[in-house]
């Protein structure tokens, strides 16, 4: 895209006033948000006002009205739910309390607001908006504001970001707080698991969602659930046979536990309400089964955000505030969302016009139009729910007499097994039978092969690490061994899952193809690390878990440094010589610094730092917190930056350092990549099956051509399946990282909102959307 970059500076914030306020149901990472509304007002010399206690408190005006400063929203990103408040309002339905709320915000001369909350927040600020002049005429007939105010205050401005955990609004793929109430379920669920597995239980877990089935759906995807009741997909007649029939089924093969999700608002096809104790009682009646039932409740409400939460919020906050000082009366009131890895603008009122198409097509018994108007993302979990929830009997599988294997490569990564589970049991649907790969190509040239069936790889979505063992070796030592085995396993296509090396490994198979023809079959890279440095995918299998674990030790340093006062943090990050996760770490963190190898700097950069550092203790605040990745500079090293801060912050701030290392590997993980893992790998093991009915010819399958392997990548708002050959272009293989790589983009974000000046490069945003209503075909090829 050859466009000139366009920078905001040119847009300023002068003599403009921005009011931010939560309304409706909290959210997790809404004071993400409020804190980027604040900061990047300010940043662009705006002044920023918080409303407190949402609409109640524009209406009350008084000291719910208040200028807030920079350090107003300190240490607020890693507390959940709003420190605003949030409150229902009565009042402001009506018209009074409308004309109540304009006088107090003609009053501060707050012209522009940014409204943060549901559907039903979001189209009361719309109506405010539509209102705004005529309530401005009334007040100055009542002589409560002069003639002059009318004119100077004639347009009130609204951006819209939607809070809400139950991912309910159409128009966004993520709303803010999903991700985190997701976290909390998964958490539960987890648990539940062990101690359902102890006794042979089975538990009925009732999740948030009254009008809309998304955590129900995503969590049975992400723990591999038996079965999920969701408003959207009522089960069809005579579900309670069927369901009692899996159930059983899943104990004879020697499953100890059952886990059934039931979304609060789920409806059979008759609208009758399935609640928990109704399938509980059910399961017991009929099987006899130990059943408990567990309501999550408000838990999914609290709790910290997410990684994702923070980093979604933030770009929003920005991005809204873009909006407003861009917005003229005749822009119609938007909401800044996200569409894939992309934030948007969308009108307002096209997304709470299709948000209530769902709920009336659901109300009318139109099921499948429920479904599709939620969206292609919403659409593509339930089919992948579907395709690996249920094994259909082996009689009624087609038989291709296809073998495919299976294999991890490269460090491991939290979500490979959960990719590994999902090709396996698409596979078997698809009617191939799937081989597992231990050890990765060390492994496979070993003979370390065997076949694996639907039950094996039950229970792995949750599982950490990589269960089929992983190696960083490469094939080409191995290549005349590899070739063996593929020739006496017979296998005719290759799924590696992996990082870097997966990608290196695929390319020395394809380049070994003209001297060996077992490696003429369709090959697939999947990719996995926690580096986030696989070219071709702006999001890697584990990176998401390793953020978090990264997040959650910048929380307890922080605290640590808030209790001591005056203290400063190093924190070395992994990632190679990618600097995803230091950077994106540092964002979700409120962190002051990121040193990565993509932005080179030196000693004068260093010395800025520390004097910004120094100023910053000055402040209220007094703690700093710095990122760096392990490979961003030879010479600079933690130890190095750690002396030097020590030594330029005498007298002023004390230095610790911090050194994560493998932690960022382990644990369980995320909701993110189990969906993610799982998603993709469901995809390309169909892209195989294509290419292997395509390949196959005079009784065997013979694929030379390039796109025969393919790495599967999400590309900003897709995911597409590129060629490994023409990624080679886009590659440094000294360093292993993408020659471009879009989050860069996101730095000088991390830097506004800790207060430096940087330009911000704002090409990408600024278009008004609408609304897409996407085909059914659109939902296969399309959105994570």
């Amino acid at each position: 895209m050859d466009h000139q970059p366009k920078f905001f500076e040119n847009l300023s914030g002068t003599g403009k006033a921005i009011g931010v306020l939560t309304s409706g149901g909290d959210a997790q990472g809404m004071n993400a948000a409020v804190r980027a509304v604040v900061r990047m007002g300010i940043y662009v010399k705006a002044k920023v006002y918080f409303v407190y206690e949402g609409y109640q408190g524009m209406v009350d005006g008084g000291d719910n009205i208040v200028e807030v400063s920079w350090e107003s929203v300190s240490s607020i990103l890693q507390v959940g739910g709003t420190v605003i408040g949030s409150a229902r309002c009565k009042s402001f339905r009506t018209r009074e309390g409308r004309l109540q709320a304009a006088y107090n915000l003609v009053q501060r001369g707050i012209t522009n607001l940014c409204v943060i909350g549901g559907d039903g927040s979001l189209t009361g600020a719309n109506l405010f908006r539509e209102e705004w002049s005529g309530l401005l005429e009334e007040l100055a007939q009542k002589g409560k504001i002069d003639e002059e105010a009318v004119k100077k205050y004639a347009y009130l401005n609204i951006v819209g970001m939607v809070g809400s955990i139950d991912n309910d609004f159409c128009g966004t793929d993520m709303t803010i707080g999903t991700d985190s109430a997701l976290h909390r379920i998964i958490e539960v669920v987890d648990a539940i698991m062990t101690t359902a597995q102890s006794h042979q239980r089975t538990f009925v877990l009732e999740v948030m969602g009254r009008h809309c089935g998304y955590l129900a759906l995503v969590s049975a995807l992400a723990c591999g659930a038996d079965w999920v009741f969701i408003p959207e997909y009522p089960p069809e007649e005579g579900w309670e046979d069927s369901m009692c029939v899996k159930l059983s089924e899943n104990r004879a093969r020697k499953k100890r536990l059952n886990i059934i999700i039931v979304a609060e608002g789920a409806i059979d096809c008759h609208n009758k309400p399935i609640t928990s104790e109704k399938v509980k009682d059910l399961v017991v009646q009929r099987l006899g089964f130990d059943t408990r039932v567990t309501i999550l409740g408000h838990v999914q409400r609290g709790g910290t955000p997410s990684a994702f939460d923070r980093i979604l919020a933030s770009r929003m906050g920005v991005e809204a505030v873009l909006a407003l000082l861009e917005a003229t009366p005749d822009t119609p009131a938007c909401v800044v969302s996200l569409s894939g890895n992309q934030a948007v603008r969308l009108p307002l009122m096209e997304c709470v016009q299709m948000t209530q198409e769902v709920q009336k097509a659901m109300d009318e018994g139109r099921f499948v139009e429920a479904v599709r108007l939620r969206g292609r993302s919403f659409e593509n979990n339930l089919n992948t729910y579907k395709l690996l929830s249920h094994k259909k009997p082996d009689a009624e599988l087609p038989k291709t007499n296809f073998n495919v294997a299976v294999l991890n490569v490269g460090a491991p990564a939290a979500g490979m097994n959960a990719a590994v589970r999902a090709a396996v049991r698409v596979g078997i649907t698809e009617g191939h039978k799937m081989f597992a790969v231990i050890d990765g190509f060390e492994g496979f040239a070993r003979g370390k092969i065997k076949e694996i069936s639907w039950g094996d790889v039950g229970g792995w979505t949750g599982q950490g690490g990589s269960i089929l063992g992983t190696k960083r070796t490469l094939p080409a030592k191995y290549l005349e061994k590899i070739a063996d085995q593929m020739r006496t396993n017979n296998i005719n296509a290759l799924m590696v899952i992996g990082g870097f090396e997966a990608y290196e490994s695929c390319l020395q198979l394809h380049e070994a193809r003209s001297c060996f023809e077992e490696f003429c079959v369709p090959i697939c890279v999947l990719p996995a690390t926690i580096s986030n440095n696989v070219p071709g995918t702006d999001f890697s299998i584990g990176a998401d878990t390793a953020l978090n674990a990264i997040v959650e030790t910048c929380d307890r340093i922080k605290q640590s440094a808030s209790g001591t006062k005056r203290r400063v943090f190093i924190i070395e990050t992994m990632g190679g010589y990618c600097g995803y996760l230091a950077n994106m770490g540092a964002l979700a963190a409120g962190a002051d610094a990121a040193y990565i190898f993509e932005e080179q700097f030196d000693i004068r950069e260093l010395q800025a730092n520390v004097e910004h550092l120094t100023e910053k203790m000055k402040t209220s605040i007094q703690r700093g917190l710095v990122l760096r990745n392990e490979n961003c500079n030879e010479n600079y090293t933690t130890d190095f930056i750690y002396q030097l801060y020590s030594e330029e912050g005498k007298g002023v701030f004390d230095c610790r350092k911090n050194v994560l290392g493998h932690m960022q590997q382990g644990g369980a993980p995320s909701p993110f990549d189990r969906n993610f893992g799982t998603k993709i790998s469901a995809k390309a093991m169909q892209w195989i099956s294509k290419k292997l009915k395509e390949t196959y010819r005079k009784g065997k399958v013979f694929a030379n051509t390039d796109d025969s392997v393919c790495l599967l990548g999400m590309r900003r708002r897709n995911l597409v399946f590129q060629p490994v050959a023409e990624l080679k272009n886009e590659t440094d293989f000294v360093h292993r990282i993408p020659m471009e790589q879009w989050w860069l983009k996101l730095r000088p974000l991390m830097k506004i909102l800790a207060k430096y000046k940087t330009s911000y490069d704002v090409s990408d945003s600024g278009q008004l959307e609408h609304v897409a209503m996407h085909s059914p075909k659109e939902a296969e090829t399309g959105a994570i």
